[in-house]
């Protein structure tokens, strides 16, 4: 469902990305930005509910997110993420489109690593897909691909065919982390899955700084964040 709809709105929003003007595309992109920036904030305020709190204390929870955040950029920077979905981006521009100058090509990438952020970094993302293979039904994932479809029409206008490939990504993620949540069952505390949604929310600010062309912060490096996270709440756990 969610592939389809990014699909679906990528074709809607390239056939009338050629009718609006390059001031109208770049407000769009904007207007993403910031809403992107208000569901990014909404999310990472959550460190401070009290499910977290009660579980590793009461200043732990800030220290949990600075350390994920820490701790998976030095990660992902030496897997050089951001670098690799890059170039997978590139590579698929060169393999579908025998066209291109180099203009071309960066909006291409460009429109595929921030369509696949945003698509795949909330914490819908994660949280409906475990819900999803622990059997507890697939309506956040409904909700998000409703979401994702009017959004990928915003985007494609203004970035084209790039946000397309983005569903490859979407599949990817959230199969493998439905695939996750069959196999594991429920593992994950509340007050772990309120980690990663906290530390989630602050790498969508990165996303929305990329959208307003205010910092490029390289979030696909910020990707195992979400990882530690949960680990460095049951490390606080069994250390109390």
């Amino acid at each position: 469902m969610n592939v389809a709809t990014v699909l679906v709105g990528s074709v809607l929003g390239v056939l009338i990305g050629h009718r609006l003007s390059h001031r109208t595309r770049d407000l769009v992109t904007d207007a993403l930005g910031l809403v992107t920036l208000l569901i990014a904030f909404m999310s990472a305020l959550t460190v401070g509910d009290e499910v977290l709190s009660d579980a590793v204390g009461d200043s732990a929870p800030i220290l949990i997110v600075l350390g994920a955040m820490l701790i998976g950029g030095i990660t992902g920077s030496l897997l050089r993420i951001e670098e690799r979905l890059e170039g997978f981006g590139a590579w698929l521009q060169h393999r579908f489109s025998r066209r291109g100058n180099g203009e071309e090509e960066n909006r291409f990438v460009e429109g595929f690593v921030t369509a696949s952020m945003v698509f795949c970094v909330g914490p819908l993302t994660f949280l409906g897909a475990l819900s999803d293979g622990l059997g507890r039904g697939a309506d956040q994932l409904l909700l998000k691909s409703v979401l994702d479809g009017f959004a990928s029409i915003a985007f494609a206008a203004s970035l084209g065919w790039g946000v397309a490939a983005s569903a490859l990504v979407v599949l990817v993620v959230q199969g493998l982390f439905t695939g996750i949540g069959a196999l594991l069952g429920d593992v994950l505390p509340d007050a772990h899955v309120t980690a990663l949604g906290a530390t989630g929310g602050l790498m969508l600010i990165g996303v929305a700084l990329r959208l307003l062309k205010i910092k490029q912060v390289a979030v696909a490096d910020l990707l195992p964040a979400l990882i530690v996270a949960p680990l460095l709440v049951q490390l606080l756990v069994v250390l109390r």
